[in-house]
């Protein structure tokens, strides 16, 4: 039996292919589809919780846009036109700042 590593590498993946754990409960190996992996993930990884989350900093111009991004969307730029919370940001400025998207404009906070 080859190890992970002698395993030919896969580019893509669909809902229906198998991948391997073992499972304790059974006390051997088993496989599991990737959407039967998926909906558990989903199920039971729904409330993570954090302490801190690092997000790297990056200028404006290297964000996509608003739109592109998506309402939700959220960065931490080091050249933003403003510092006031909830204004429309641009790039060129002196601010660094958390922004996030509203879906057309990047905002700060």
């Amino acid at each position: 039996m080859p190890t992970i590593n002698q395993l030919p590498t896969v580019t893509t993946v669909s809902g229906g292919d198998q991948f391997p754990l073992y499972v304790t409960s059974q006390g051997d190996a088993r496989r599991c589809s990737v959407t039967t992996m998926l909906g558990y993930m989903e199920e039971n990884f729904d409330g993570v919780v954090a302490n801190t989350v690092q997000t790297t900093p990056t200028t404006y111009s290297q964000l996509p846009t608003a739109t592109n991004a998506g309402a939700g969307t959220r960065a931490f730029i080091t050249d933003g036109s403003t510092a006031t919370f909830g204004a429309t940001v641009v790039g060129g400025g002196a601010n660094i700042v958390p922004v996030y998207s509203d879906g057309t404009n990047w905002k700060v906070g």
